[in-house]
């Protein structure tokens, strides 16, 4: 990074979308919408625009179905529109029934896990992924690093 972006560092404009007031109720209990918007800026040293939409089971498996063929609702999608060495554009779904569920069948806080995802969906966003062990190797080490910046314990252990 240069001194100049030091300074100024790129713009990232964050929008956060429910897909019902029920979604946003139970979401602000967890996570303001300025800590996620934290957490999106903590894991995205790029500038761009990032659309964030927390959905329902319903919503999320026909999302799940209609990009990626598979009949159930994921934690979360990310849609990686552009990205250059400044700049991104994407969209990432979050599910929260289906993060509810992990986080109780992790037995972590639900807070930590959503921190974890969305630092998750924000490197996916940035061309990172996990399909090869070298490459999932890289990510996990990302996210471990990132989450520990923001005072969260290693989603892996």
């Amino acid at each position: 990074m240069s001194a100049k972006n030091k300074v100024n560092p790129p713009k990232l404009k964050i929008d956060l979308q429910y897909a019902s007031t029920a979604i946003e109720s139970t979401l602000s209990k967890i996570a303001s919408p300025a800590l996620i918007k934290k957490w999106v800026k903590s894991a995205t040293p790029l500038g761009g625009v990032m659309t964030l939409r927390f959905v329902n089971a319903t919503e999320g498996k026909k999302l799940n179905l209609a990009f990626r063929q598979k009949d159930y609702a994921t934690n979360v999608l990310t849609f990686p529109y552009e990205l250059s060495k400044n700049e991104l554009v994407a969209d990432i779904i979050f599910c929260l029934p289906v993060l509810q569920k992990e986080a109780k069948e992790q037995d972590k806080l639900l807070k930590a896990h959503m921190a974890h995802l969305v630092v998750h969906g924000c490197l996916h966003a940035q061309g990172y992924d996990h399909e090869a062990a070298k490459d999932a190797k890289k990510m996990e080490t990302l996210e471990i690093q990132t989450l520990q910046k923001m005072g969260f314990a290693n989603p892996y252990q």
